[in-house]
């Protein structure tokens, strides 16, 4: 089989994706300072309006492992494709709702175009960029993701502040537009471990849809239902036993949209569990003091999106040269000590923040905890690809996402029960009690994940186990004599085993 036509400036794919999964972050944070403006706009209750935002993250969330299988499948290009112009078309439709039913929906479509386009835009990156050169491009990849998250609650605020709400979704229509073509053109088509003669897992694709659906339901619910409550107690038990089931079902069939085996690796499971580890403790604690500025000290939302910047812009600053750093020092150093420096910054934190604390004083753990974020954005993405075949790269990027996604929405249900259990939203000093209690659970999670990033991939590459590589030089003989026959080619001799990151 002829090899695809390799691109003629790699980077173009990078940035390709790189615009792409910006739009993506952007819109998992933009929408929490515009809700006000959106009831007094369609009305409903702010409850019902919470769903703006959580049916992006449970679509989101949910879906996951289902893009990626199905890039794997059809090509990760033209997967990639359908993710971005179903994110372009409900970000057109949420911006033309005329009541909350029809953004909840819109937004819940754009969640499941960001979970086409998220995975499958590392994977393409892996296929596109050699080797040598994996590091700047992950480190760019990582930065323009956390530009978006950085980017989100200010351009929100600027927005409620500056014209309606609906240009929230409005700035996603023109780059999503000019992007298709440019991906149409300097994309390339790859395929997964079993190219296009694997047939879709069905099983796995529905008990993995459902298992994720009930414990990421539930896991939202209770930020207003409360840990006890029938439903979410139930509907966290179900998700657990679905995905009991969906695990089972992944060791028994031939052709796996998650291949367990990845875990065998000790430094792919670490790099997993550290990435649960900072989002539960992150995006837990930003959830709450993105509110301080204006719950506790009246701020609007402008310029109480300015002032997280510190914090939230870090990344963009520190994820490119940490991600040239990995390639010389290996992440291992880079994981553990930015897992820690987030530790330390939200122990800071919490031993400052008060009703009349000056910015002065919450700017160097800003710093210190963005820096930290910006540490491990970029390794921690070389390390999950180091740990995995290239043929694996969407699968294993679906796997760590669904994770990922999966401990922020535990970070912000967790930091939320206990920020309840010591204050309330009833006055400045009452959210700010509330908050010293909640932030250093969140530093605690983290301080866990540095003692697991010393079990993360080191400066050499990982050594995955014999038994997977012998698998995957097997599969790739089969797949080359299936793929020469899709093509009408005579099949040829086998390639060599896929290269790794």
């Amino acid at each position: 089989m002829p090899a695809p036509p390799a691109l003629a400036h790699p980077f173009r794919a990078v940035l390709i994706v790189a615009v792409a999964v910006f739009m993506t972050s952007l819109d998992n944070l933009v929408v929490g300072v515009a809700l006000p403006s959106i009831k007094a706009d369609l009305g409903g209750s702010l409850e019902s309006l919470e769903w703006t935002v959580n049916a992006y993250t449970l679509a989101f969330a949910v879906f996951l492992l289902t893009g990626a299988a199905l890039g794997d499948r059809f090509g990760r290009k033209r997967m990639f494709l359908i993710g971005l112009t179903l994110f372009t078309a409900s970000s057109a439709a949420a911006a033309l709702a005329g009541s909350v039913d029809a953004l909840i929906a819109a937004r819940a479509l754009q969640g499941l175009g960001a979970a086409i386009i998220t995975p499958l835009s590392l994977a393409i990156l892996a296929d596109a960029v050699p080797a040598e050169r994996r590091g700047p491009a992950i480190g760019l990849w990582g930065a323009v993701g956390g530009l978006g998250v950085a980017l989100g609650p200010a351009v929100g605020g600027a927005v409620v502040e500056g014209t309606h709400w609906s240009w929230i979704f409005w700035l996603n229509v023109p780059v999503g537009l000019l992007l298709l073509p440019i991906a149409i053109r300097g994309l390339r088509e790859s395929y997964g471990e079993g190219g296009r003669t694997t047939p879709i897992d069905r099983p796995g694709l529905v008990l993995s849809t459902l298992g994720l659906f009930g414990l990421t339901f539930g896991i939202v619910r209770s930020q207003e239902l409360g840990w006890g409550s029938t439903t979410v107690l139930v509907s966290i038990g179900a998700g657990l036993v679905v995905l009991a089931a969906f695990l089972a079902w992944q060791r028994r069939t031939v052709a796996p949209m998650l291949p367990l085996r990845l875990f065998r690796s000790v430094p792919f499971s670490a790099t997993n569990g550290l990435v649960f580890a900072m989002f539960f403790g992150m995006f837990g604690s930003i959830f709450l003091l993105g509110q301080f500025f204006q719950i506790a000290q009246g701020m609007g939302p402008l310029e109480a999106g300015l002032r997280t910047l510190p914090w939230t812009g870090m990344p963009v600053l520190v994820a490119p040269i940490a991600g040239i750093l990995a390639d010389r020092i290996g992440a291992r150093p880079l994981l553990t000590v930015g897992m820690a420096l987030q530790s330390a910054g939200l122990v800071w934190l919490a031993a400052v923040v008060s009703v009349d604390a000056s910015y002065g004083s919450l700017v160097v753990p800003f710093v210190l905890s963005g820096a930290g974020m910006g540490m491990v954005i970029a390794p921690v993405t070389g390390a999950v690809l180091a740990a995995a075949p290239v043929a694996l790269a969407g699968k294993a990027s679906g796997a760590t996402n669904a994770i990922r996604e999966t401990g922020g929405v535990f970070g912000v249900a967790v930091l939320a029960t206990v920020f309840a259990s010591s204050g309330s939203y009833v006055s400045p000093e009452a959210f700010t009690d509330g908050l010293r209690a909640a932030v250093p659970v969140g530093a605690a999670v983290l301080a866990v994940g540095a003692l697991v990033g010393l079990l993360t991939p080191g400066r050499r590459p990982v050594a995955l186990p014999e038994v997977l590589r012998a698998e995957d030089a097997a599969g790739d003989a089969a797949r080359e004599h299936a793929d020469d026959a899709l093509d009408g080619a005579t099949p040829g001799p086998s390639r060599p085993a896929l290269e790794r990151v």
